[in-house]
């Protein structure tokens, strides 16, 4: 019997699968976030606005994973490290100003919104960025 009919067509082992659920943790939150938001009534301003500065700073983390990674691999930690912290700033300084703006242009209860939305998300991102690691020690070790 092959492996495809064992495993299935997924390509994604048991191991994998759970990877791939916890590094995309706090997209499937903020996906069942927009039916919270709309069911309970709460500003669909500010998941808007909260979700664009979240998409944003996950793709800036994905560039800047793939250039460090580049940089580690041309042995230039320097460089690696220099990515990861201006990467890591700008997204901070992106999502704060996002949410700070939508709360002053707004209505205060967009910013409030976006603010409680963005701190799950952050809660579920560094969660699940802790337990992908330990993990992978685990698996490793």
């Amino acid at each position: 019997m092959s492996t495809l009919a064992i495993d299935g067509s997924s390509g994604l082992s048991g191991g994998r699968r759970l990877g791939f659920a916890l590094r995309y943790a706090d997209l499937a939150l903020l996906a069942v976030a927009l039916p919270a938001f709309i069911v309970v009534g709460w500003p669909l301003l500010g998941y808007a606005v909260a979700a664009a500065a979240w998409l944003a700073q996950r793709g800036i983390h994905r560039l800047a994973e793939r250039r460090s990674a580049r940089a580690l691999a041309a042995r230039d930690r320097r460089g690696a490290l220099g990515t990861v912290a201006a990467a890591t700033l700008g997204r901070v300084w992106l999502v704060t100003l996002s949410i700070l703006l939508v709360g002053l242009l707004g209505e205060r209860e967009d910013g409030l919104a976006a603010a409680v939305l963005t701190l799950f998300l952050v809660t579920a991102f560094l969660g699940s960025q802790f337990l992908s690691r330990l993990l992978a020690g685990t698996v490793r070790g």
